[in-house]
This record gives C-alpha cells, structure tokens and sequence, in this order.
C-alpha cells in the first residue's frame, strides 16, 4: 500500500473531494467510486488550475451517466497546487489522500483513478492504496529513462486493472514513453493494456466521444464486471505490442449512445 506524507505548499493548503459530479449521492447508494485527477505542471507553486479541473467534468458526468444504475459516483480531486515538484510528487500525495477520504466517506466500495497528464502519472503512482481497483491514464506525462534515477514504479499496479490512452500527436507528453512504461507495467500486471488516438492531441478533443465510450466500457468493467468490448478484451489479452498499441477505432462506442 502506497503512503505519501503531504508536503506542500507553505500556506497551509490541503487536498479536497468537493462535492460530487453530477449530483450527490448519500453512502448507501455508492456502489463505486471514480476519482478524477486533472493535469498539473512538473514544477509549479502555484494554486491548482481552476481549468484542469473543469476539463475533467465532462468525462466525469459521462461515467456518473453510465454507472448510474450500480450506483457510480464521480469526484474531480482539487489538488493543494498544480506542480508535481520532484521527489515531493505532491499530486500523487494527493491522489493517494482522495482515495483514503472517498474510503472514509463511503465505505468499503472500489474505487477507479482516472488521470490526464501529470494526473495520469498520479493515478498510476498512488494505484498502490488497498481501495483502488483500476486505474485510467490519459495522455500521462512520464519522465524520461533516466539512468541516474530509479525508473517509474509499476509494481504498485499488480491487480489493478490498467489502460493508457495516448494521442500519436501529442506535443505535450511523449506517446512514445508512456508506451515504454505500458511494456513494463504488462510484465509485472498481465491486466494493462494501452489504446492509441490516431493524430489526436493532449487533449484528446478530435476523438473526445470515442475517448469517453472507452473510458466508460473500462471503468464500469473494472468496477462492476460488466462486459466489456471486444477491442478492450483483446487488447488485455494480447502480447506487447499489439496490446499496448490499439487503435481508437473512429466511431469506437457510437451503437451505446444512440
């Protein structure tokens, strides 16, 4: 189980919940929980960004919509401030925080971490917590191999199920590392798997529904073992690199919506 002590700002600033996406739900009709963790800088003092963390209501409200019936609830976490700050890796403090509060406000129920960004790599850093029994990292921003420095932990992971989704043209954050990570999160947990967005960006805005339909399809398996599609299915199961390098077929989702 991950522990990370909250080393932050000097003003005395703390992590919140806040109140829940799209409603509020008392802890007996909770059957699981989706914590959303917005993207941040790597170095940074300041505040949290309001608008990291409202990028991330849409797909909140999308997954609050399709758990509905088991009971999904759905909170975007305000961080203390938006940088990552070295060895500090105040957001995945944070993260690890939010799923020991969503505990203590509802119980014993499973709970999924859904990153984008610096949030991707808090949700695969703080993956390690008792609760959490899935973890989602949009476009995350992973370092470098850096010989000098002990690479990105991934045994943490080891059952959870995992899925990276990465933009083949994003500026931002390497595709190409997280695909690296993805190889050796498989080795030590054989339920990763990883989904490319064909020219999509950081933002993932040009295949935004196709990205929430597989969001949706992870979450509410992982969660509550419904079905899951067949891209997802096969991309578990296969070997690197065709599970860590599936397309985000155009459309992909589009018969659950209508």
């Amino acid at each position: 189980m991950a522990h990370f002590a909250l080393v932050g700002p000097p003003d005395g600033r703390r992590p919140r919940l806040g109140r829940p996406v799209g409603g509020s739900r008392t802890s007996a009709a909770v059957g699981g929980v989706v914590l959303l963790l917005p993207d941040g800088r790597p170095e940074s003092g300041r505040r949290a960004s309001a608008r990291a963390h409202a990028a991330m209501l849409p797909l909140g409200r999308g997954l609050v919509r399709a758990g509905r019936a088991e009971g999904l609830v759905a909170h975007v976490v305000r961080y203390r401030g938006r940088g990552w700050n070295g060895a500090d890796a105040n957001l995945a403090a944070d993260a690890s925080w939010a799923v020991s509060e969503a505990v203590r406000r509802y119980g014993d129920v499973p709970v999924c971490l859904v990153g984008h960004g610096l949030g991707g790599r808090a949700a695969l850093r703080a993956a390690g917590h008792g609760a959490v029994g899935a973890v989602l990292a949009l476009a995350p921003w992973l370092p470098e191999d850096d010989m000098a420095a002990e690479p990105e932990a991934v045994r943490q992971l080891v059952g959870c199920r995992v899925l990276l989704v990465h933009g083949t043209n994003d500026a931002r954050t390497d595709p190409e590392l997280s695909y690296r990570f993805a190889e050796r999160a498989k080795k030590a947990n054989r339920d990763t798997c990883r989904f490319e967005v064909h020219s999509d960006g950081h933002a993932l805005r040009q295949y935004a529904e196709e990205v929430r339909a597989l969001a949706a399809d992870f979450v509410l398996g992982a969660l509550f073992d419904r079905p899951v599609t067949r891209p997802v299915t096969d991309a578990m199961a296969a070997p690197p690199p065709l599970g860590l390098r599936m397309p985000l077929a155009a459309g992909f989702g589009g018969s659950l919506r209508r």
